[in-house]
């Protein structure tokens, strides 16, 4: 019995740049069946349902030649022969094939002992859709110029048939299947730039890119600048706010008068206060002074409270509440700001960061939040532009967010940093190398909370951001966030 594939979540996964890992020792049928399924779902998501067959096709040869790999580490242990000696290989190939085919059972449980395994991963980004095969044992120089023989002699054929016809080397049976995988490409428009084969940390990367056509990314690209049109139309922030910030903004103001603007505001009075008696200040006594306050956040600390306070006015005037996002936003916060505090010890990015985890989710508020009659109105323009309603219904799961979230911050003079935030809090390895900090602790907080509410597994959180921090394993990242739920939970309950 096959194990039963979650949609909802391969569905957030392809929506949401989130990478979906599956990892395997012995890729028994049911699993391939299971891994042909999900590929299924995220390529209809996409809209890349015609190509299945072929990318099915591909995705099991690299999985196939993946675990053979791994058996022929186990093969070759267990005869006492090195598989990087040439003398050794062509000795071991010699019977490699027939004796694994005998006793297949007893090589599987051997690799299984070894702790060899095989990852599978699909992954979305903005304009491309990925599918690796990670298996932790480094390709040897001799495997890799045997697989670059192969896509050479690829080019040499204008068909399958052809490729088929000729005869290849059988001694380890994936010659063929390499320049299926390459002809298979070609066939729906792809070359072979498309498959790569690298090694990364240990283990043997193979990997599969899918460009969006170019009619798909200007469809996206002409709803995407249709939302920004029609959130255009909401008003600028409140006149409190912006005359805030003007003060803020001018050398000569004092901070009585900083105070006694904030104070007209009893909302903003109250965020403020929240914001200076939480667990980031530490502070022995309680503040309750306006001028006071103002004095221990400090201007920065102001401003960024202005962007958090205002973003959520303008929201909850013209749209219904969105409860759960805020929430999320909100834990989001805390947890960036902690990680920076405790990993990256700089005090002057703690503002950026708290704001950062308040907004990240910006587009995703806006997306899920629009208005019946604006609505209306973007599947009418969708109509008129031939754009599928069913991209519309893909923006709405969160699908592009991001890009959304950090078109309106610009929109709305947001500092860089900030837009970094929102814009690559999926992608954090893609943002500008100075807000590198803020970036990398909104990333994994976001990814720490969807970890929380089992969205996500320890596997789908990126590697670099977790080696950035100094994370070495699974174990210590769950202490962070166990550490972290009790801080956020404990401060919640003092308000």
């Amino acid at each position: 019995m096959p194990p039963q594939v979650n949609v909802e979540q391969v569905k957030r996964a392809a929506h949401n740049s989130v990478p979906l890992t599956f990892k395997t020792f012995t890729l028994p049928h049911d699993t391939e069946e299971y891994l042909d399924e999900v590929l299924n779902i995220f390529l209809k998501e996409l809209g890349f349902a015609e190509i299945k067959d072929q990318l099915s096709y591909c995705l099991r040869e690299l999985a196939v030649n993946a675990k053979k790999a791994n058996t022929k580490r186990a093969y070759f242990q267990e005869r006492g022969l090195d598989l990087n000696n040439p003398q050794h290989y062509a000795e071991g190939m010699k019977s490699f094939k027939e004796d694994t085919l005998e006793n297949i059972e007893h090589y599987l449980q051997k690799q299984k002992e070894l702790g060899l395994y095989l990852k599978i991963v699909y992954h979305t980004r903005e304009k491309t859709f990925s599918i690796s095969v990670r298996n932790n044992v480094e390709i040897t120089k001799i495997e890799q110029i045997r697989i670059f023989d192969r896509i050479a002699r690829s080019r040499a054929f204008t068909s399958m048939e052809e490729a088929f016809a000729t005869v290849l080397d059988q001694t380890e049976g994936a010659g063929l299947g390499i320049v299926i995988l390459i002809l298979m490409l070609k066939k729906i428009g792809l070359d072979e730039e498309s498959f790569a084969i690298d090694v990364e940390d240990g283990e043997t990367v193979a990997t599969l890119t899918i460009p969006f056509n170019e009619i798909q990314i200007e469809k996206m690209d002409t709803l995407t600048q249709e939302i920004i049109r029609e959130v255009r139309e909401l008003p600028q922030f409140p006149d409190n706010i912006l005359h805030l910030q003007r003060l803020i903004s001018d050398p000569d103001s004092e901070i009585t008068d900083i105070a006694r603007q904030i104070s007209t505001d009893p909302m903003l009075t109250a965020d403020l206060l929240k914001l200076v008696n939480s667990a980031q200040f530490m502070l022995p006594k309680r503040v309750d002074n306006i001028v006071e306050a103002v004095k221990l956040v400090g201007m920065k600390g102001v401003r960024n409270l202005l962007y958090t306070h205002g973003t959520q006015k303008i929201l909850s005037q013209q749209y219904r509440e969105m409860r759960e996002l805020w929430q999320h936003s909100y834990r989001t916060a805390f947890y960036a700001y902690n990680l920076a505090k405790s990993f990256r010890r700089r005090k002057e990015i703690l503002d950026d960061v708290y704001v950062g985890g308040i907004l990240h989710d910006l587009g995703k508020i806006i997306l899920a939040s629009l208005h019946p009659d604006l609505l209306e109105r973007i599947r009418g323009f969708c109509t008129e532009k031939e754009i599928p309603s069913n991209m519309l219904e893909n923006f709405a799961a969160g699908m592009n967010h991001a890009e959304v979230g950090a078109l309106i911050a610009e929109k709305w003079n947001f500092p860089d940093q900030l837009i970094d935030a929102i814009r690559f809090h999926h992608s954090p390895l893609e943002c500008k190398e100075q807000n590198r900090d803020i970036v990398f602790s909104v990333y994994l907080a976001n990814a720490l909370t969807d970890l929380e509410r089992e969205m996500i597994v320890f596997e789908q959180i990126d590697r670099w951001v977790i080696g950035d921090f100094g994370i070495q394993s699974e174990e210590q990242l769950t202490r962070i966030q166990q550490r972290l739920t009790g801080a956020f939970d404990q401060q919640r309950s003092r308000f």
